[in-house]
């Protein structure tokens, strides 16, 4: 499968003022709700073509198999075409204070899947990855489901290894700090198991806390934003990203609604 490519698109934005005064001012709230203008898709892997073809389907999430098959999918979309994953922040601010103060992103393998799907990291803080899999019906995997976290910088149709490490036992972890060399270039961090190619996930790179993973129907609030003109970002690792300009009110908020299309 060809990753790390940020699909073409075209967006609608709607934009509009709502006055809300709030007790305190450390200033204002930023919501929306991020929808996807095409339909939802998939890629197909077989358990049989990987290690574990009988402990990789025992996922307790039955919507990402049927039968021997395990989709990943790629594009998820939810009731009024929320755009299931996304990731929304504010790109324009630089809060160092936050950045020297993030503890690290953190992942689990988990019935031969990543999670979370997609979320965001910090450039040279740690990222952290614990592998939470065994068989106890296979004596290969008794003490562990080998698991191999691949990670990516990825940029366009090109992306660049971090680290790549295995998690042979259940309780194993690995914890690296990541460099990405082309962020201000828009790149973001792709994670991959080496052993099941089905297990992926998605960072996008932020410098300040203004971000929100999207809700299962699509929406996202972003507090206490500083006053004042921003570029807000909603990012899809294959739907794409598109920007609105906003104007943050002290004590107010603004919405932003993003429709994303191919």
């Amino acid at each position: 499968m060809k990753t790390g490519a940020l699909l073409g698109m075209s967006g609608l934005i709607a934009a509009s003022f709502l006055a809300a005064p709030l007790a305190s001012f450390a200033g204002g709230t930023v919501t929306g709700k991020v929808t996807y203008a095409g339909k939802a898709e998939q890629k197909e892997f077989l358990f049989s073509k990987f290690p574990n073809p009988k402990f990789c389907p025992k996922i307790p999430n039955k919507d990402v198999m049927d039968g021997d098959k395990r989709f990943l999918k790629t594009i998820e979309v939810g009731k009024d075409g929320a755009l299931k994953n996304a990731v929304v922040s504010v790109r324009d601010i630089e809060d160092k204070a936050f950045m020297d103060g993030y503890g690290g992103t953190d992942v689990v393998a988990e019935f031969c899947d990543f999670q979370p799907f997609s979320g965001i990291v910090v450039n040279k803080k740690m990222f952290r990855v614990e592998n939470h899999d065994s068989d106890p019906d296979d004596p290969k995997s008794v003490k562990g489901v080998l698991h191999n976290p691949h990670s990516f910088e990825v940029k366009g149709p090109s992306s660049s290894t971090i680290f790549n490490i295995g998690l042979a036992e259940k309780g194993s972890k690995l914890e690296k700090p990541i460099t990405l060399r082309q962020e201000k270039a828009g790149s973001f961090f792709r994670l991959q198991c080496d052993q099941h190619e089905f297990m992926q996930a998605f960072f996008l790179p932020v410098q300040n806390k203004h971000y929100a993973v999207v809700k299962e129907d699509g929406t996202f609030e972003l507090k206490d934003v500083p006053a004042g003109k921003h570029k807000i970002m909603a990012w899809h690792p294959f739907a794409g990203k598109m920007e609105a300009d906003v104007d943050v009110p002290e004590g107010g908020s603004v919405k932003a609604d993003f429709q994303v299309k191919k």
